[in-house]
C-alpha cells in the first residue's frame, strides 16, 4: 500500500507544479502580450511617436533578455525554486508600483525590471518542466501546454485593456492586477515540492554557461529559428492594431477584436498541438504550420488592410504551436542539468526578435510614414523561419542528439519537501 502511495503523491506533487507554471505564463501574458493595445493609449496620454511608444516593447523584453542570458544559469546553480521566487519577486513589485507614479519614463523602468523578473523565473520555469519531464516527446507536448495557457494571458490582458479604457479607467490596472496574482504564485511556489536536483557529470554550473552553448549549432539553430518566429509575431500583435486602424471597410468593427481574435486562435492551436504532436513527427508539424502562417502573411500584403483584417489574425492558427515545440526541442537538445542555462539562451534569442523586430517596423513606419511595412517584414521573417524549418524536416539534424537524451536523461521525478 505504501509503495502504491508514494508514486500518487509524486503525481500530485508534479500536477500541481505545472499548474503553478501554468499560471506563472498565463499571469506574465496578461502584460507582455497587452502592449499592443497599450500602446495606442500611451501615445494618446503622452503624445508619443511609433518608436517612443514602443518603448513599452523593447523595455520589457530587453529586461527578459538581460536577465536570461546573465541569469539563466541561476536555475541550475541555486535551483529552480530559489529562481522561480527571484523572479517572481521582481516581476510582483515592478508591477504593483504602476499605482506609485503617472511618468512614461518611470513606467518603462518598471517594465525593464518586470522583464528581469520575467526573465529569471521563466528560466526557472522552463527547466522545471524537464525535470517534471518523462521523455522528449513528453517535454514537448507540456511545453505546448505552458504556451496554452500563455495563450489564455494574452487573450485576457488586451481584452481587460480594452474594457478598462471604453470603462474610463486606466491601463494601468492590468499591471496592478497581475501584481496581486504574483502574489498568490509567489505563496503557492513557496510551499510547494519541488524535483531533487538533477546529477550530472559535467561539473558545475557557471556564471557564463549560456555564452559557452551559444557555440552549440543545436542551440544557434534554434535560437534563431526563435529569433525568427517572436520577430513575425511581432508584426501582428504589437503592430497590427496600429495598421488596422485606418481600415475603413463594412468590416470596421472588427477592427477591435482582430488581436484578441488572433490570441484565441494561437491559444486553441497550441491546445490543439499537444495533440498533434502525440499524432505525428514534430519536424514535419512545424515545417507545415511555418509555411502555412508565411502564406498567410503574404496574402495579407497582397490585399492591404482589407485582407490582412482576416488573414492576419489568421496567422495565429499555425504559429501556435511553433515557438513551444521549437523551444523545447532546443532544451532538450541539452542535458537537464544545463536546461536552466539552454532555457535562458533561447529566451535571449526571443527577446532579441522581439526587441529589434518591432523597433525596426516602429523606425520604418516614422521614416516612410507608413506602418504597412511592418506587415511586409513580418511576411519576410515568417518566410526565413519556414525555409529553416523545412530544411529540418528534410536532414533531420538533431533526432539523434534527442534520441540520446531520451534514453540519458528522462526518469520518472522524485519530489522533496519544499525549501
Amino acid at each position: 500500500m505504501a509503495n502504491q502511495q508514494i508514486p500518487s503523491a509524486r503525481a500530485r506533487g508534479s500536477l500541481l507544479l505545472k499548474i503553478l507554471v501554468f499560471l506563472m505564463f498565463a499571469m506574465f501574458a496578461m502584460t507582455t502580450d497587452a502592449v499592443g493595445t497599450v500602446i495606442p493609449e500611451v501615445i494618446r496620454e503622452f503624445g508619443l511617436g511609433l518608436t517612443a511608444a514602443g518603448s513599452f516593447q523593447y523595455a520589457t523584453m530587453s529586461g527578459i533578455g538581460i536577465a536570461a542570458i546573465g541569469l539563466g544559469f541561476l536555475a541550475d546553480r541555486l535551483g529552480r525554486k530559489a529562481t522561480i521566487l527571484i523572479g517572481l519577486g521582481l516581476f510582483g513589485v515592478a508591477s504593483a508600483l504602476f499605482a506609485a507614479g503617472h511618468d512614461f519614463l518611470f513606467f518603462t523602468g518598471l517594465l525593464f525590471i518586470s522583464g528581469l523578473g520575467i526573465g529569471v523565473f521563466k528560466s526557472g520555469a522552463l527547466a522545471l518542466i524537464g525535470d517534471l519531464s518523462r521523455s522528449t516527446g513528453e517535454h514537448a507536448r507540456t511545453m505546448n501546454l505552458v504556451e496554452g495557457f500563455f495563450g489564455v494571458g494574452a487573450i485576457v490582458g488586451p481584452a481587460l485593456v480594452a474594457y478598462l479604457v471604453q470603462s474610463g479607467a486606466s491601463w494601468k490596472w492590468v499591471y496592478l492586477l497581475a501584481a496581486g496574482l504574483c502574489a498568490l504564485l509567489l505563496i503557492g511556489s513557496f510551499a510547494a515540492r519541488f524535483p531533487r536536483p538533477v546529477a550530472t557529470a559535467q561539473g558545475p554550473v557557471r556564471p557564463d554557461e549560456a555564452l559557452r552553448l551559444m557555440r552549440d549549432p543545436a542551440s544557434l539553430f534554434f535560437g534563431l529559428a526563435l529569433m525568427l518566429y517572436v520577430g513575425a509575431e511581432a508584426a501582428v500583435y504589437v503592430w497590427a492594431p496600429t495598421y488596422l486602424s485606418s481600415y475603413q471597410g463594412p468590416w470596421v468593427w472588427l477592427v477591435a477584436y482582430a488581436v484578441a481574435i488572433f490570441f484565441v486562435l494561437r491559444a486553441i492551436g497550441r491546445f490543439l498541438g499537444v495533440w498533434l504532436l502525440s499524432k505525428f513527427d514534430w519536424t514535419v508539424v512545424v515545417a507545415i504550420c511555418s509555411s502555412a502562417m508565411a502564406a498567410l502573411f503574404w496574402v495579407a500584403v497582397a490585399g492591404g488592410r482589407d485582407v490582412a483584417l482576416f488573414a492576419l489574425p489568421a496567422t495565429g492558427l499555425f504559429m501556435s504551436v511553433l515557438y513551444p515545440t521549437l523551444n523545447s526541442a532546443g532544451i532538450s537538445c541539452h542535458d537537464k542539468s544545463r536546461h536552466g542555462s539552454i532555457a535562458g539562451l533561447l529566451l535571449f534569442f526571443t527577446c532579441v526578435g522581439a526587441v529589434v523586430a518591432p523597433l525596426l517596423m516602429g523606425l520604418a513606419g516614422d521614416w516612410l510614414g507608413e506602418i504597412a511595412w511592418s506587415i511586409t517584414a513580418g511576411a519576410a521573417l515568417a518566410s526565413l523561419l519556414a525555409a529553416l524549418c523545412v530544411w529540418n524536416a528534410v536532414r533531420k539534424p538533431f533526432a539523434a542528439r534527442l534520441a540520446e537524451r531520451d534514453v540519458n536523461d528522462y526518469s520518472p521525478v522524485e519530489t522533496k519537501p519544499a525549501g
